[in-house]
């Protein structure tokens, strides 16, 4: 618990650095992140867990790499990275979703592809689920156990080999169901600006 509380507290300083950097007032934090202005300095103060979208829009609104305001570091591979099984970069939480990052060491990356599981919560089972959005869209790929998904209204029941991919500007979230943990494969696609260029082979040499 040391060493989560000690990657909360690190990751809610650049959080906060990062936004006095840039000027940005904690009030247009809460509106980009959905929270009120108490939660989100909350987080900044290492009082509150972070969800991935909380991170996400952070990122976003600093425009660098996810994985640099978790970590520090800033990816620096641009041609291909391989992660080993069991060695993703962990977004671990306290509850709820559990992630790991499996392309953290590349940089200039148009999706996040990660290993999530869900825990089984008993208590979960018969409350609303909670909902988040983001830009971009979302892939789901379900490895193990069962998962209920609901996208705004509508509720979809996923079991393994099944698949969901979804607009994630419209409200969504998920919980384990049957009994068991869920384990699969979500690949978080950002938009992009067209009028960005885009890297040639040549940068890869």
């Amino acid at each position: 618990m040391e060493n989560l509380n000690n990657r909360l507290a690190e990751i809610a300083m650049r959080i906060r650095v990062m936004r006095e950097i840039m000027e940005i007032p904690a009030e247009e934090m809460a509106r980009i992140t959905g929270t009120t202005v108490e939660e989100y300095l909350a987080h900044e103060e290492g009082d509150r867990d972070f969800s991935f979208t909380f991170l996400l829009h952070c990122a976003s609104a600093f425009g660098m790499d996810m994985v640099e305001l978790i970590t520090g570091t800033p990816p620096k591979l641009s041609y291909y990275t391989v992660v080993r099984k069991g060695q993703g970069l962990p977004i671990k939480r306290r509850k709820n979703l559990n992630y790991e990052h499996l392309a953290f060491r590349m940089k200039n990356k148009l999706a996040e592809p990660f290993l999530v599981t869900a825990p089984y919560e008993e208590e979960a089972q018969n409350k609303p689920i909670q909902l988040s959005r983001h830009t971009g869209q979302e892939f789901d790929y379900i490895l193990e156990g069962r998962l209920r998904v609901q996208i705004e209204d509508h509720v979809e029941e996923l079991g393994p080999g099944d698949a969901i991919y979804y607009d994630s500007r419209f409200g969504h979230g998920m919980i384990a169901v049957g009994g068991q943990p869920c384990t699969f494969i979500a690949v978080v696609v950002k938009e992009t600006d067209p009028a960005q260029p885009q890297e040639s082979r040549e940068d890869y040499a």
